[in-house]
């Protein structure tokens, strides 16, 4: 699989062939069928390795905060959510905006971040139960604000928006501050 992505990020899914791939990782080909039948497959494993990997960096970053700093652990989120798409842009661009990938693949990676939302929904509820903020669905306001952030990051990356990361944080941040009705950093 790391044979696979640096290849697809230096040359595009649909450049890269499985002959490269077993070459890069220093196996036969037949090895490679034994544990994939396409690139599409590997594509796919990679989608999801990033997705896990994506959402451990934000439990990780939310975990280094007291259990009762809903302000904090919601801003840590925003940090490691900005932060995770802009370290692994090449990636993510590869594993989820690839022009190779079929229209059924591109809809499995938004399945794919469907955990990134649950997880973000499971933390506004459980600061709407403990009196930090206020969120009457959690489940579509995280929807909501993981694609602002997601969007966000996009443009930024694109150049369609002037921030570098640390203006992109904080703006990021009072978003989500401004939503669930708690105070905007200054």
């Amino acid at each position: 699989m790391n044979a696979a992505q640096q290849l697809f990020i230096e040359n595009g899914v649909g450049a890269t062939t499985i002959d490269q791939i077993a070459a890069g990782a220093r196996i036969a080909k037949g090895t490679f069928y034994l544990y994939f039948t396409s690139k599409e497959d590997v594509l796919a494993a990679l989608r999801e390795r990033f997705v896990r990997n994506y959402l451990e960096r934000i439990k990780t970053a939310i975990a280094k905060r007291p259990e009762s700093d809903w302000r904090g652990r919601l801003a840590a989120w925003v940090e490691a959510g900005v932060a995770g798409y802009i370290d692994t842009q090449a990636l993510h661009d590869v594993v989820f905006h690839e022009p190779h990938s079929k229209p059924d693949e591109r809809r499995h990676g938004q399945l794919s971040a469907h955990h990134t939302v649950q997880h973000l929904a499971a933390l506004l509820q459980a600061g709407a139960s403990a009196g930090a903020w206020s969120v009457d669905d959690p489940a579509f306001t995280a929807l909501a604000l993981f694609h602002a952030l997601h969007g966000t990051v996009h443009d930024t990356l694109a150049g369609r928006q002037r921030f570098n990361k640390a203006q992109l944080i904080r703006r990021m941040e009072n978003l989500f501050f401004s939503v669930v009705g708690i105070e905007r950093s200054r």
